[in-house]
């Protein structure tokens, strides 16, 4: 039935296509070679909201693509009111809302209802892909808040206020394979949990964040997670980093020190990605490369002088990032330099595979006014350029600085989303030089230029038989608007939407499928035949962002259920 209903409307998909690049061919110089000053600048900014009542510490994208933005409770009331029945009916701190629902398509927000503390707390979603945040502050520390997407405007936060085993304060969430999510550390909490509890023991003790903790300074909250594809957890903290074993509580490897002296997180905060893992081989089944890469941070002693010395002293940044392959015989880092230096940087994978770093300062750490000097140019990176010189590209500025509390995630049209900024102890919008920033911004990368619009790919079909089945093939009915621009290949990944805060992109994972073939079944319209992730290890159960690349220009992503 598919099939057919494909053939009925080929000759409208045929007219369309052929008539929106014929205005496009008219208007713009498609695929021309770009000038220095589009390569100096690339990509846009685009203002969406110059307020939304918040600041955005924490963000999760959902598969209905509406965007969960959370501040936390403690600071006064907010500029976001909420439902005088809510109000009057509900236990709140205020009668102004410190969380929202964006709607990405509409431009819109909605207040949502938080009755514990989220300052600092972390979140995953479960394999139904309802988010599930953990822990915070105070009251909020051992909280597990449950929101479940829905159609209309009824939903919103549910409150399990005792859950949690231990308090949970800077801690950092993983899926697992086996859908459970881990949820590893806080501040004084050298353990790990699990999200539903195990039955018998549901909290257990893991030396290696008390190891890696610095007297005073800490510098190893907001650990990163990665979970690897033979099914272990890599986690850094520090400059030190694991493989660990959560089913049989051990450490299977420790690997090299990163080298060069800097910390990398919290609050010397870095960040980290695991580099798109390639399903793409006829062996991917038992042979999977897995690198993670973690960039930025600062040196030692770096926040003791941007926040208990007068007048502060904001030390230089790191501009250095490091490149692990976990799964080699013998791991050992790869270094390179960064544009400039940079602190509280979020990386993203993009779906064309480059990693997006942004935001940020270049001098000082995270916490309450200790950084300065904020990077107002996001860096482009190519984890694929053979040259090491020609890796890094300096991309176009906003006007905006993105400080501490700010946090940035990729939506689903291809776009990268940012709010939030305010490193001060409470709202203060006269703050020089840094007020705190309640707007939402998109961040628009190279690939969106109407330049390109003749080779972006558009999915028309998914041939899938309920969700996306592990080690099964499928099939995806695609069109290429410019006739006769499609070289043969085409790319398909998923991308496992994050929960951002921090600097650290919670989840955030990208499979780069196997392609058998493709088919052309008209002008404009191809069909390709795709296998399906190999298993749980790879691709944790959930909802996934599937996009289609063609000459490093995505689709707009839909969402399938793995």
């Amino acid at each position: 039935m598919k099939e057919k209903r494909f053939k009925k409307n080929q000759y409208t998909v045929f007219l369309s296509f052929f008539f929106s690049f014929f205005n496009l061919c008219s208007t713009s110089d498609l695929l021309l070679p770009r000038s220095p000053l589009e390569i100096l600048t690339g990509g846009r900014w685009d203002l969406l909201q110059p307020s939304v009542g918040i600041s955005a510490m924490h963000m999760q994208l959902l598969h209905n693509n509406k965007v969960v933005i959370f501040d936390r409770t403690d600071y006064g009331p907010s500029n976001l009111s909420l439902p005088s029945q809510t109000c009057r009916n509900a236990t709140v701190f205020d009668c102004s809302a410190h969380s929202l629902l964006y709607d990405v398509a509409s431009n819109t927000f909605r207040p949502l209802t938080l009755r514990s503390d989220t300052w600092c707390s972390s979140g995953s979603l479960n394999s139904s892909g309802s988010l599930i945040q953990t822990g915070g502050y105070g009251v909020g520390e051992r909280v597990v808040r449950i929101f479940t997407p829905c159609d209309g405007a009824s939903c919103d936060w549910v409150e399990n206020r005792a859950y949690l085993s231990s308090r949970r304060w800077y801690s950092t969430n993983q899926i697992l394979p086996d859908g459970r999510i881990i949820i590893v550390g806080g501040r004084r909490a050298f353990t790990y949990e699990f999200y539903p509890k195990n039955a018998g023991k549901s909290v257990f003790n893991l030396r290696f964040l008390a190891e890696t903790r610095d007297p005073n300074e800490e510098n190893n909250l907001y650990p990163f997670l990665h979970l690897l594809p033979d099914g272990n957890l890599f986690i850094f903290a520090n400059r030190r980093s694991i493989s660990f074993d959560f089913v049989n509580h051990r450490i299977v490897k420790e690997f090299p020190m990163i080298p060069g002296g800097d910390k990398r997180n919290y609050p010397s905060t870095g960040s980290s990605v695991l580099l798109p893992l390639s399903l793409t081989g006829e062996n991917n089944r038992s042979k999977i490369t897995a690198e993670v890469m973690v960039c930025g941070g600062a040196p030692p002693g770096a926040f003791l002088k941007a926040a208990r010395t007068i007048p502060k002293i904001f030390v230089g940044a790191s501009r250095t990032c490091g490149r692990l392959r976990v799964t080699d015989a013998k791991p050992s880092w790869v270094m390179e330099q960064m544009p400039s230096p940079r602190v509280m940087p979020d990386m993203l994978l993009l779906p064309n595979g480059d990693v997006l770093i942004i935001n940020g300062a270049t001098n000082g750490t995270a916490g309450w006014e200790d950084a300065t000097n904020g990077v107002l140019n996001p860096v482009l990176y190519l984890p694929d350029e053979p040259d090491p010189t020609r890796r890094f590209e300096i991309l176009a500025p906003t006007r905006i600085p993105r400080m501490y509390h700010s946090a940035s995630l990729l939506l689903a049209d291809g776009r990268v989303l940012i709010g939030g900024s305010n490193p001060h102890r409470n709202y203060n919008f006269t703050a020089r030089h840094y007020p705190t920033e309640l707007s939402l911004e998109a961040y628009l990368p190279r690939y969106l230029d109407p330049q390109y619009a003749g080779v972006r790919p558009s999915i028309v079909t998914v041939e899938l038989a309920g969700n996306m089945l592990y080690g099964k093939s499928f099939a995806v009915t695609f069109v290429i608007p410019a006739f006769g621009m499609f070289d043969g290949r085409v790319l398909v990944r998923l991308v496992a939407p994050s929960f951002s805060t921090h600097s650290t992109a919670m989840n955030q994972r990208m499979l780069v499928l196997r392609v058998r073939r493709v088919v052309q079944l008209s002008v404009f319209a191809y069909k390709a035949d795709v296998d399906g992730p190999t298993n749980s290890y790879v691709a944790p159960p959930g909802y996934y962002m599937m996009f289609m690349v063609h000459r490093g220009t995505p689709s707009v992503a839909i969402w399938v259920k793995v």
